[in-house]
């Protein structure tokens, strides 16, 4: 990013502003790029700690600051600086959940039941479309609550998950 920094600079100073615009949106879109790659990361955590909770049927601290914490980010890294638009709109999640939940998947192999499961063993222990939908509704959430009020909200569900009850006592 350097590098395009220098070259816009000198493509302003030479008065060659066409080239200096294609280095703005080079820019523009290497920085939208890097969020949805944050997005996505954060989108992998969330979905790994909810096959635990479905396979586990149990509901850890730890899994529901997980849970809690990626929903969070992803709210406002999602938000553009406008605060009036989404990198991801709401109804653009479910190509994002696909890819997400298949390397979810590989990754919560390693933590399920303590590794006891391979990746295909445990896809096959997994209602997908269920936990995409899981998924789905608290990703609404982030567009639905403020940055205020989503904190309250998103404990109000996770009391609802397998074992949720046990983790707000």
């Amino acid at each position: 990013m350097t590098q395009e920094l220098i070259e816009l600079r000198q493509y302003i100073n030479e008065g060659r502003y066409e080239q200096a615009l294609e280095i703005i949106d080079d820019l523009e879109e290497m920085s939208k790029k890097a969020i949805l790659e944050k997005i996505k990361t954060f989108l992998i955590r969330l979905l790994i700690h909810l096959i635990k909770n479905q396979v586990e049927q149990r509901l850890t601290n730890s899994w529901a600051v997980s849970i809690r914490d990626s929903l969070l980010k992803i709210q406002s890294l999602n938000l553009k600086d406008n605060n009036k638009s989404y990198y991801i709109k709401e109804e653009d999640w479910d190509d994002y959940l696909d890819e997400g939940l298949e390397d979810a998947i590989f990754a919560a192999s390693v933590e399920v039941f303590e590794g006891q499961y391979n990746p295909f063993q445990l896809q096959e222990h997994l209602n997908a479309e269920q936990l995409k939908k899981i998924a789905y509704e608290l990703l609404k959430m982030t567009y639905r609550y403020s940055k205020k009020t989503i904190r309250v909200e998103i404990n109000h569900k996770l009391s609802q998950f397998p074992g949720g009850e046990d983790w707000i006592n």
